[in-house]
């Protein structure tokens, strides 16, 4: 077995074995702390150009299959685990997890210490990763390349992952409203959660106009999560409002949020080591609840907390907050129908605490069209 080397660019290298695909590749260093759920994060775009750092002990025990997919393939850059299991056994496992991830050739590392990783990542914050597997370089070399890798602030990546066409999930049962998605790096469980409602989605490129989408006659329009820094995503903001002077519904999760936010005159900001993981305790503001969500982001919007706030559509105010460090975590406006969270109530493979944001996208819409 090869050795193979994970390299942070403030020089800390940690030394493991190759697994997965060999060779090189480089990303933004992050920390996933979900105990299951391995699929779903390696094929999720939200992590496009990230190198993911696995903080369970054990990855791949249930292999992979194609029903959990979150999209056509594999995102992640890189792939980080302490132990991979030499075993796979599930009944709904088609293919081993190491096998899956050199077909799709998507580096990875075993045998570091994956949780002195990520208090190291606490303690100085995201930054550029390589890992090079099966490769004769020396430390400083490895060094050079990373640090001449792209930084994920400034970083456009939509286009990487959008919908280059429109495609249609129908309603599941009676149709009840339309809404045009706007794909900024969607996940299938989202179309999927808001056709069980009964609703029709139409996803649709991130740089469509606000023409193209109003030409289907939405009842509501969806912004999806997604990768990169959101102070890139200017014809994005632009459309979005103009989607609030003519009072669309809008429901937005995660890059979506921080577009929204964008678009309401906020500024975001990035995280030192942002929240990723489906373990990450929200409370609802207005009703004092604390859900239990899934995240995967490392940028925030900046606003107010503890007071109603003013934009130009009307008043607004922040719905949820991180209770490990205050992070804005929810939007609504309370003079035009648009609210958005930043983290993903469709949470494959869980919880489930927030599936209740659907519902009130739906509401909201009823409210619309009955008004």
């Amino acid at each position: 077995m090869a050795s193979a080397y994970l390299v942070l660019d403030d020089g800390r290298i940690f030394e493991g074995s190759s697994w997965a695909a060999t060779g090189k590749t480089f990303g933004e260093a992050v920390f996933q702390t979900g105990m299951t759920g391995y699929q779903e994060t390696l094929t999720d775009p939200s992590y496009h150009k990230q190198v993911v750092v696995m903080t369970a002990p054990h990855i791949g025990n249930t292999g992979v299959n194609d029903f959990d997919n979150e999209s056509s393939k594999i995102w992640v850059a890189g792939f980080v685990v302490r132990n991979p299991s030499s075993l796979t056994s599930n009944w709904r496992a088609q293919n081993d997890l190491e096998e899956e991830l050199i077909a799709q050739g998507v580096v990875g590392i075993q045998g570091v210490d994956t949780r002195a990783i990520t208090r190291h990542l606490r303690d100085r914050g995201a930054m550029r990763v390589g890992i090079f597997s099966g490769l004769e370089l020396t430390r400083e070399e490895m060094v050079v390349e990373v640090r001449k890798a792209e930084a994920m602030s400034g970083a456009f990546l939509v286009k990487d992952v959008s919908t280059p066409a429109t495609y249609v999930v129908p309603a599941i049962g009676q149709k009840k409203f339309t809404i045009a998605a706007l794909d900024l790096g969607i996940k299938a469980a989202t179309p999927r959660s808001l056709a069980e409602r009964g609703v029709e989605v139409h996803v649709m490129p991130y740089n469509s106009t606000f023409e193209q989408i109003m030409s289907i006659h939405p009842d509501g329009v969806f912004l999806s999560n997604g990768p990169g820094d959101p102070s890139t995503m200017t014809d994005v903001i632009e459309v979005v409002r103009e989607l609030l002077l003519a009072e669309v519904p809008i429901f937005g999760i995660c890059f979506g949020h921080q577009i929204l936010g964008r678009a309401l005159g906020f500024e975001t900001y990035k995280l030192q080591f942002g929240h990723r993981g489906i373990n990450q305790p929200v409370m609802d503001k207005n009703t004092g609840k604390v859900e239990i969500t899934a995240h995967n982001h490392g940028f925030a919007v900046k606003a107010p907390t503890d007071t109603e706030f003013s934009t130009v559509y009307g008043r607004g105010e922040v719905t949820h907050t991180c209770l490990n460090d205050g992070v804005v975590e929810g939007l609504a406006l309370l003079d035009k129908p648009a609210f958005s969270v930043q983290y993903h109530p469709e949470a494959a493979a869980g919880p489930h605490d927030a599936s209740y944001l659907f519902d009130r996208f739906v509401d909201l819409m009823s409210k619309k069209v009955g008004a």
